[in-house]
């Protein structure tokens, strides 16, 4: 009698197309952590992770790291030029304040 290996009718793939999938589709995980003593909320924990490619985030209408100073250098030479108008204002009224009459 000759055994035969069973087969599966879903093909097995490799790491990189589910990777693939995943950040072409994107994948929601959600989960609350909630502490309680004698029906009493004493810490409530809300986590959500979206996991997709920056395309299909933007697709979302998601960008929240354009604006984020610590990963955008346009964000933070925007900050940048913010901070030098405000001292370049606050420097002309003391000069201002400053002069003899």
């Amino acid at each position: 009698m000759s055994q035969t290996q069973p087969t599966h009718s879903i093909n097995a793939t490799g790491l990189a197309d589910i990777l693939e999938r995943v950040l072409d589709k994107g994948i929601v995980i959600a989960g609350d952590i909630k502490i309680q003593i004698a029906d009493i909320d004493l810490l409530t924990i809300k986590i959500r992770l979206l996991v997709c490619s920056v395309d299909k985030a933007m697709e979302m209408g998601i960008n929240w790291w354009q604006e984020d100073t610590y990963l955008s250098t346009k964000a933070r030479e925007k900050e940048l030029m913010q901070q030098h108008e405000t001292l370049e204002a606050r420097l002309e009224k003391l000069e201002a304040i400053s002069k003899p009459l």
